[in-house]
Formats: C-alpha cells, structure tokens, sequence
C-alpha cells in the first residue's frame, strides 16, 4: 500500500525524491485517520521551513492537524489544486494529492527516514 519509491516520518508523511527536491504528502495512513479532508492550508512559495516544525494544516470533519516539515528548506512549488479540491489528499495521498516540493538544504537526512517495508511495520503496530 505504501510505494517504494519513498521514504516516510513517523508523522506519517512521506517524502519522494528528485536531486535535491522532494515531494511530500500525507500517507494513506493518515489520510484515513484523519478522515474526510475539507480543507488544506499551505505555506507560499518561497517560505522557509525547519525540519520537524509544523509549517501548514489539514482539516477534516473529525480534526485539524499540523503538517511537520520533515526536512529543512525553501518550499519550491506548493499543490495549488488543494485548495479547490481538498479531497484529492483522501482519494489519491501519493500522487494528486501532494502537498508541497521542498528545496532541500542536505539530502543525507533522508537515509534517516523509514522505508515502506518500515512503515508498514510502524502503522501495524498502532
């Protein structure tokens, strides 16, 4: 259920790769905790997050929750289709659904990150 081709945080984010950019999004995961998604806010292009520090919410009928950068960067594009369309997030996390693309500052925190296989193993337990 969870691709490959990323890696994923603990706050059940996951991060997909290319050079020093990555997508993320919420995983499926949390998507479905968190349950219908309403709305989604989004920092602007050009602002700066820290790793670990929220920098944005989604709300749903049940909640708000933060989004925690899992990297240190400059937001590069942000998923400007949310704001019409929220529940993209619920009917498609990894792929339309995407939140933001960070230019990263160091790449190597990635390998810090879970893989899929680790993942699942993490959102079994819960």
């Amino acid at each position: 259920m969870n691709p490959d081709d990323r890696r994923y945080t603990e706050e059940h984010e996951w991060v997909k790769i290319d050079g020093d950019r990555v997508t993320v999004g919420i995983t499926h995961y949390a998507q479905d905790a968190l349950g219908d998604v309403v709305y989604v806010d989004l920092p602007a292009t050009g602002t700066r997050v820290e790793s670990g520090q929220p920098f944005g919410e989604v709300e749903s009928t049940k909640s708000v929750s933060d989004l925690f950068a899992p990297l240190s960067g400059t937001i590069a594009e942000r998923n400007s289709a949310l704001e019409s369309n929220p529940e993209l997030v619920n009917s498609d996390p990894y792929g339309e659904g995407w939140m933001v693309v960070l230019q990263v500052d160091d790449t190597s925190a990635i390998d810090e990150m879970m893989t899929a296989e680790a993942y699942a193993a993490l959102t079994e337990d819960s």
